[in-house]
This record gives structure tokens, C-alpha cells and sequence, in this order.
């Protein structure tokens, strides 16, 4: 899937894939103020506040570097019935923003097509999972103290400015679960200076940072961060636990005198080791994922007119010979050869006329498409979700 924005960003960052992910601070900008301001603005960040239900932690507000309590901005909507619902108090928000505090929506690509389409394309691009937080800072509020995260982060100035300061790490490749707690900041300051709009940079796992407009007056910061969470030996050998209740050593209680068993059930773990690579775990991880949320297709509502691919991660298509397999979202589908032009069309992550479908690849393109959408491998475009790729993805939608 060849999305503007992750095109964008490897420009600015001078990257050519995802394989500096991890590596080192970078910073670049963006130079498209069209393609900045597309992918979301203050007032459509305020817009899904008012429109969902949201709670804690999913919504938070933040002033005088200080969780705001959510009764303070939150109300009850309470139906003619008597059905009571959570909902944003809009005009206790907007007085909290109005005085300087910060906004801030996690997983916003849950609720917002443009943020779902953005994460779904860097998944394709990473081969790691991926979501995306917003932040929106008012007049001179205050961010959150020095901390760091357990994953690389994109992060993306979309409107304003705010002052960071980036550090080194103090552990190498700290986890979230971990044997060391990693509270003691570094003292090796990487950047600080202002990110504007434009403005993209890369902070990999375990750098300490902090951002704020304390001090910057009136004005507003909005930005979003890519989170992306990267595989590694633990989660392979997590994975291979897994494996190991196959076997019935592994399942057997373990003998407290230590005289019995210890050496085949070692034996047997590296075996276990040696016949599962980290390679072999990478592959089933993105194969095995589970379908993405989407609306299902239902014959009632009219034809299927629109398909995209939906996956987590791209399909692995495998020829053998008379016969093609699909390997995606734990699934494995079995065509004849004859559908792999049109699996080739329909996997590739565009969204894709069934029309155009059928003058390129056939007529056995809407059979195909039927499997894929039965499969939830593809799923049909909504005019809600046309909206995440309509002029981002390349080939899509004008």
C-alpha cells in the first residue's frame, strides 16, 4: 500500500524503509501543508471527542502538568427513556482548553478512517503493529514530565508548535516489562528545540523525552505519534511457550528434587528452540493476526461495488503450481491459478472498483472478491472509510 504519508515521512527522515526503525533520533520536515493538515486537524480531534462515547484512559485531559478529573469535563447523556451515556461535556472541555491544558485521544485510529487507513499503511510498511495517539496542547499548558516509551515512535507536528527535549537512553532496549525499572533519566540531551507544523522526527524505544508550550503564550500544538511496537527475542521465546504445550513433556509438573526429568525437558526445550526460528515466529505473526474491525458486507444493503484489503498485514500469496494459497488473519485460502491476477489487484491494499476489477483481471474478479470479503480479508468501502484513503493512497481515490 503506497500511502503519502509514510512516503512522506521516509523522504523527510532520509530513509528508504522501515529498517532504520529502532536505530537512531532523526528529525526532517515535511514539506506539503495539504498533506499535514489532511491528516487531522484541532477541530476534527474535538469533533470525535463530541461525537463518542469516550472514557478514561481512551480520552484524558491533562493541566498544570496534572490529570484533569474526568467528572470535571465529562456528563451524563440521559436518553427520554432514562438510559444514561458518557459523553464529553463540550463546553467544560472547551473552557479547559480555552485557559491552556492538553487533549489527549489514544488509538485514534479506532474512531477516525484517516488515522485507520495511516496506521493500517505504516503495518504494511513496518510488519508491526502500529496505533496512533493524538495530542492537542492550548496556549502555554504544560506536557508530560520526562519519560520514555517501550516502543519507536513517528511523530508528526500537524498544526502549531511545541518545545521538546529528547535524551538518551539509560538502559539499552528497555521493555515494559522488564528486569530493571529504567527511572533515572539520561543526562545526554540528543535535540530540544521547537517542532512545528510539518515538522516529523523519530524517537526510538527507550530515548527520554518531554514536550510543552509552558512559556509559549497563546497558541495551540497538535500533533500525533505512530507507536510502533517491535518484536523481540523475548516475544519469540513467549511464542515458543506456546509451542512447547504440544508436547507432553512440557505439560507435566515439574519434579521439585530435580531428579527427574530436568535433562529430557531441557533436551527437549532446545530442540523446541532450534526447530522454530525467529524468522519462523516473524511469519506466523503477521499470517496469524486477527482480522481488522470493519463493517461487514451484507447482500440487503445493495451490490458490492468497492472492496479493499483490510488485513493487518499485506497477504502472503503463494503460488504452487495449479492451485494459489492466501495466507492472511489466520487463514489460508486455496484458488486456481487463474485468480491470481486478480488476487494480486485486490490484495494490494487500493481501494478497488469491481468494474475495474473485471476489465483488468476478468471476469472471475467478483467471484474472487466475494471469498475475500466472506473471509474478511477485504471488506467493502464504506463512504466512511473512502474517506481514510481519498487522496492519501496512491491509486485510490481522487
Amino acid at each position: 500500500m503506497e500511502h503519502r504519508l509514510v512516503q512522506a515521512l521516509e523522504k523527510a527522515l532520509g530513509w528508504n524503509g522501515a529498517e532504520e526503525l529502532g536505530t537512531s533520533f532523526v528529525r526532517g520536515h515535511v514539506d506539503d501543508p495539504a498533506l499535514v493538515s489532511r491528516i487531522m486537524t484541532p477541530n476534527r480531534l474535538l469533533d470525535i471527542a463530541m461525537r463518542r462515547s469516550l472514557n478514561r484512559p481512551q480520552l484524558r485531559c491533562f493541566r498544570q502538568g496534572e490529570e484533569v478529573h474526568p467528572a470535571i469535563y465529562y456528563t451524563d447523556s440521559v436518553s427520554p427513556r432514562g438510559q444514561s451515556i458518557s459523553m464529553v461535556n463540550m463546553r467544560s472541555l472547551g473552557s479547559l482548553l480555552q485557559d491552556g491544558a492538553t487533549l489527549i485521544l489514544d488509538q485514534a485510529n479506532v474512531f477516525d478512517p484517516t488515522m485507520e487507513v495511516a496506521c493500517r499503511a505504516f503495518q504494511w510498511w513496518s510488519r508491526e503493529r502500529v496505533q496512533v495517539n493524538a495530542y492537542l496542547t492550548t496556549n502555554d499548558a504544560a506536557g508530560f514530565p520526562l519519560h520514555w516509551d517501550d516502543h519507536d515512535v513517528l511523530i508528526v507536528q500537524l498544526a502549531g508548535e511545541k518545545d521538546w527535549e529528547v535524551r538518551g537512553t539509560s538502559r539499552t532496549a528497555p521493555m515494559y516489562r522488564d528486569a530493571d525499572p529504567n527511572t533515572t533519566p539520561s543526562e545526554d540531551i540528543v535535540w530540544s528545540g521547537t517542532m512545528r507544523a510539518g515538522d516529523v522526527m523519530h524517537i526510538p524505544r527507550g530515548h527520554w523525552h518531554q514536550a510543552t508550550r509552558t512559556g509559549s503564550g497563546s497558541g495551540k500544538s497538535l500533533h500525533v505519534t505512530f507507536g510502533i511496537t517491535k518484536r523481540s527475542g523475548a516475544s519469540w521465546l513467549a511464542w515458543l511457550a506456546d509451542w512447547s504445550r504440544e508436547q507432553e513433556i512440557f505439560r507435566h509438573d515439574l519434579d521439585r528434587s530435580g531428579t527427574v526429568g530436568h535433562g529430557a525437558l531441557a533436551d527437549s526445550a532446545a530442540r523446541l528452540v532450534g526447530e522454530r526460528s525467529p524468522g519462523d515466529f516473524l511469519a506466523a505473526y503477521e499470517q496469524e493476526t486477527a482480522p481488522a474491525r470493519h463493517v461487514p458486507f451484507l447482500e440487503i444493503f445493495g451490490p458490492l461495488d468497492f472492496v479493499v484489503c483490510t488485513t493487518q498485514f499485506p497477504p502472503r500469496i503463494q503460488e504452487n503450481g495449479e492451485t494459489v494459497d492466501v495466507l492472511s488473519s489466520g487463514k489460508k485460502l486455496t484458488l486456481t491459478t487463474k485468480a491470481l491476477p486478480s488476487l494480486r489487484l485486490l490484495l494490494s491494499g487500493r481501494p478497488i472498483h469491481m468494474d475495474q476489477a473485471a476489465s483488468e483481471t476478468g471476469a472471475e474478479a467478483a467471484e474472487v472478491a466475494a471469498i475475500l470479503v466472506k473471509e474478511e480479508i477485504c471488506a467493502p468501502l464504506t463512504p466512511e472509510l473512502s474517506l481514510g484513503y481519498t487522496g492519501l493512497v496512491m491509486n485510490a481515490l481522487s
